[in-house]
């Protein structure tokens, strides 16, 4: 490992683009994975999926001699992102006339310092008119450092842009599928129960409660917004007040953050396809609405350096989201499944390398333990390569069941990112051996109306009411039940 890096370090200037991209990220991968290894926190042996403990891929193609240029690629394919593999190539390519116009600036540089040493000995000498003839050679020394550092300029924009949009090195137990058709269970965690009874619509359940009016909200807003009402609307918030304290149980700090954030930082924390599909634009503003609090969280320690003893920071955050939903999916007219608006609480974990899987396998149980705790079955499932954000490095979904359809639905999603979101906003820690990147995660708690329409069909009676859970019900005023007005 260490004769690879030194020989790129020593041969291609790429070295110090690509290495902010995936060299660290490796380093810190295999790190993490023996760390893994060790830790207690591991998938149950019947873990229907086995590729964690299969030997790492990526250390095989690099003791295999696969170069790094080929392993990019390699990882490319695996998105099924084959449009992309011409970045590689192009990055390379600019990367080599960077390096020859860089070179070509230090030489300028170089004859310009000569040039201007003997002006300045001729004119001691009193000879101003060699001394003015070799001015004007340095003025046109001046002139093509200029231009040449116009050109630096642009080649090294052009290799950002493309690097921007170069995936990150996933995982090796990423299963290879191209959507999420391919996601792969790994366990399930309660007993999925379908009762006797027929569980409605979650909107025609709410609308016994008349707890949900889309109409006035689609002459106030469009569609994909909504008002909740009464009883409806004070579950929704005790659902969000249970998961704040329950993550403050866990010892996360809690907080609030803008909702707001600049174009520097959504660049930072998400790919340009993501942030086309779902970011708000404030027009005439250099300013975006978060799609989660994640976005602004992690933008909170942009440009900082921290010290190791402060890691791992763990915060829990609250906010509105709001998500233009451009894609496949698009929007749920009848119900609250898939909206413009919604309220949601995050987690986010800043750490060392070599703790983040250890952090990755905390994270995703504890949306596990927080949904048993509603009485909500729920399933984890590992993210396949196609269906993960181009930054992410392993992902995983948390899915709640849907007696009425009688199958899973997305609650939330669990991801380690290595540091490719810290490298992106210069997010460091200081260590006995220097500054190095963190590495950053993030995990849905709680986002509701989606969690409330699993636990709305989950504690339905056939009577119409709504069991409300233990959890819950010191939020609700005591209340055990929500009784149907029709």
């Amino acid at each position: 490992m260490t004769s690879i890096l030194e020989f790129l370090s020593k041969h291609y200037l790429i070295f110090d683009l690509i290495t902010l991209f995936l060299i660290f990220s490796l380093i810190g991968y295999f790190v993490s994975r023996k760390k893994e290894k060790d830790s207690k926190f591991k998938l149950d042996s019947n873990s229907t999926t086995q590729n964690i403990n299969n030997v790492n891929t990526i250390q095989n193609q690099i003791n295999t001699n696969m170069s790094l240029q080929d392993l990019v690629k390699e990882n490319i394919k695996k998105k099924f992102q084959d449009q992309k593999l011409v970045l590689v190539d192009e990055v390379l390519d600019l990367d080599k006339k960077n390096r020859e116009a860089k070179l070509n600036g230090d030489n300028l540089r170089a004859d310009r310092k000569k040039l201007s040493e003997q002006v300045g000995q001729l004119m001691k000498a009193g000879k101003k008119d060699e001394a003015e003839s070799i001015r004007q050679e340095v003025q046109k020394i001046n002139d093509a450092l200029a231009e040449n550092e116009e050109l630096e300029e642009k080649y090294s924009e052009e290799i950002k842009v493309r690097m921007m949009k170069i995936p990150n090195i996933i995982d090796a137990s990423v299963p290879i599928g191209k959507d999420d058709s391919e996601n792969v269970e790994v366990q399930r965690f309660g007993e999925p129960i379908v009762p006797s009874y027929e569980i409605p619509h979650h909107a025609d359940i709410i609308d016994r409660f008349n707890g949900l009016d889309k109409e006035s909200a689609g002459r106030t807003s469009g569609v994909g917004f909504y008002y909740l009402v009464g009883d409806i609307a004070r579950l929704h918030e005790a659902m969000l007040a249970y998961a704040r304290d329950f993550m403050i149980e866990h010892g996360f700090t809690y907080c609030i953050p803008p909702f707001m954030i600049r174009s520097n930082v959504v660049d930072g924390v998400m790919s340009f396809d993501e942030m086309e599909a779902m970011m708000y634009k404030i027009e005439g503003e250099d300013l975006y609405l978060i799609g989660t609090s994640e976005h602004s969280m992690i933008g909170r320690f942009k440009d900082q350096i921290v010290d190791e003893a402060q890691l791992p920071i763990t915060l829990t955050s609250y906010s509105p989201c709001f998500r233009k939903e451009i894609g496949s999916h698009g929007l749920e007219e009848r119900g609250l499944y898939r909206v413009h608006q919604f309220e949601k609480q995050e987690m986010i974990v800043l750490c060392k390398p070599e703790d983040s899987m250890e952090w990755y396998n905390k994270m995703w149980k504890i949306s596990v333990e927080l949904f048993r705790s509603l009485d909500i079955p729920v399933r984890q499932l590992d993210c396949c390569s196609g269906d993960m954000a181009d930054l992410k490095v392993k992902s995983c979904d948390i899915e709640a069941w849907s007696p009425r359809q009688q199958k899973y639905f997305e609650v939330c999603s669990c991801s380690t990112l290595g540091d490719a979101q810290a490298r992106r906003l210069s997010i460091r820690y200081k260590s006995k051996t220097g500054n190095k990147f963190v590495h950053t995660l993030n995990n849905t708690v709680l986002a509701t109306p989606r969690a409330l329409i699993a636990l709305l069909e989950c504690n339905y009676n056939e009577d119409g009411s709504v069991t409300i859970p233990k959890v819950l019900q010191p939020y609700m005023g005591g209340k055990e039940k929500l009784v149907p007005v029709k």
